[in-house]
């Protein structure tokens, strides 16, 4: 079976923490202002007393319509009272979105990506004092001619639990503008490629090979889950192994 679908390994950790919010040079508007948001976000497994890990996209980002690059925001934060202790947070790409780089982060190999997503950096957070955040520049791809989600689960530091996933969620526009140099689009909003003349969404095979993703969606953001997506796929790959 391959190792895909039954473990996620991330690779050595990049040491350096990241925690400006950065303006990428060859990337279509970070932001077009508006607030963060945890839309699409619910605890997954329970924390450590006195801490409550959260984390914030944008409302809103712009896509140029001819390069397709975009960047994002993704901000982890502790609101709890509590220091955090050592922490990670993911950033996986899925559909027409694809995260090409992660400022202080390592990439995730293709090969230990989880089911139905296309790319994925993991981020050592380190310990967040209660009260505190952290954020991390996120360069990446839209293709406007299809769906595109984003997912931000926030792991122990050895990955073995997680406390809280975000996603994954789309950004998207239902009233696409192909003719204008950017096209805006909405956290939550599941995106509608142009009318009469514009690109079809994209199909990538047979509609059961769709339901992973929809599935992993659901189950990751409903309560009292007891075997989540990454820490089962880890516990599946050591018995396979």
């Amino acid at each position: 079976m391959s190792s895909r679908r039954t473990a996620v390994v991330v690779g050595p950790l990049v040491a350096a923490s990241f925690s400006a919010v950065l303006i990428l040079s060859g990337t279509a508007g970070a932001e077009d202002g508006g607030p963060a948001s945890s839309k699409g976000g619910k605890a997954v497994e329970e924390a450590p007393a006195g801490v409550r890990l959260t984390t914030l996209l944008p409302e809103r980002i712009s896509v140029d319509n001819g390069s397709e690059k975009t960047a994002i925001t993704a901000t982890v934060k502790n609101e709890g009272s509590k220091e955090s202790g050592k922490v990670r947070l993911l950033v996986v790409g899925f559909d027409g979105l694809t995260v090409k780089n992660v400022e202080g982060c390592s990439a995730i190999a293709e090969k230990d990506l989880p089911e139905g997503s296309n790319s994925g950096f993991a981020c050592p957070v380190g310990n967040l004092a209660a009260g505190a955040s952290k954020s991390y520049a996120v360069e990446a791809t839209y293709d406007l001619g299809r769906t595109g989600r984003i997912c931000l689960p926030v792991q122990s530091g050895d990955g073995k639990r997680t406390f809280w996933q975000q996603g994954p969620v789309p950004f998207g526009t239902a009233n696409p503008s192909p003719d204008a140099p950017a096209t805006p689009l909405l956290l939550g909003t599941d995106n509608k490629p142009a009318g009469p003349g514009g690109r079809e969404l994209a199909r990538t095979g047979p509609a059961r090979d769709l339901l992973p993703l929809g599935a992993a969606g659901a189950s990751l953001v409903a309560a009292g889950v007891a075997g989540m997506w990454w820490s089962r796929r880890r516990r599946t790959g050591r018995q396979e192994g």
